[in-house]
């Protein structure tokens, strides 16, 4: 039984195979949910996403989950440069590739958050829609993790993942 949670909370602090970071194509964490995942996480999180770069846009690279409770970070672009702007379309891609990565490495369980929803600037609503959509194409076509988590920081993004998840009708538990 596939499954998909949203739930309201720190991305850091799930208890899953890998958490993905909506990140940019050099693989730095300066800010939003990278860097609460590199102080969380720890330095060496930042360094193998760099030693990975170039992460293109709708790319995923895996590393290390240092000090975090995951095994391991799925580092999605969704941007070329930090703190760059993004579009809807970068948020189904890069939530594409992460789903891709994670299936090719095994992983039963991954979390995200909304992607592209803090320096990137999409509208919760949007991301999220976009995300879900991207897990129902996934779903039908080919296969999920086991356990799909999507982690809202705030009301707004809780109420949109729920939103979002009920229209594409993908299993919410």
């Amino acid at each position: 039984m596939r499954r998909v949670e949203v739930v309201k909370g720190d991305i850091t602090e799930v208890e899953v195979d890998a958490i993905v970071n909506p990140s940019n194509s050099y693989g730095l964490m300066g800010g939003g949910v990278a860097l609460a995942i590199k102080r969380k996480g720890g330095e060496e999180i930042e360094r193998e996403a760099m030693a990975r770069a170039p992460i293109p846009v709708g790319c995923a690279a895996v590393t290390t989950a240092g000090r975090l409770r995951a095994k391991a970070v799925i580092h999605a672009s969704t941007m070329r440069e930090p703190a760059q702007r993004c579009s809807t379309e970068d948020v189904r891609r890069a939530t594409r590739a992460a789903l891709e990565c994670a299936l090719e490495h095994g992983f039963r369980s991954l979390a995200f958050p909304g992607m592209g929803t803090g320096v990137g600037g999409v509208p919760p609503q949007e991301a999220a829609m976009a995300m879900a959509e991207v897990l129902q194409a996934h779903l039908s076509q080919w296969s999920l993790p086991e356990r799909v988590v999507l982690v809202a920081f705030d009301d707004e993004l809780m109420e949109a993942f729920r939103r979002a998840v009920s229209r594409v009708q993908v299993d919410e538990r």
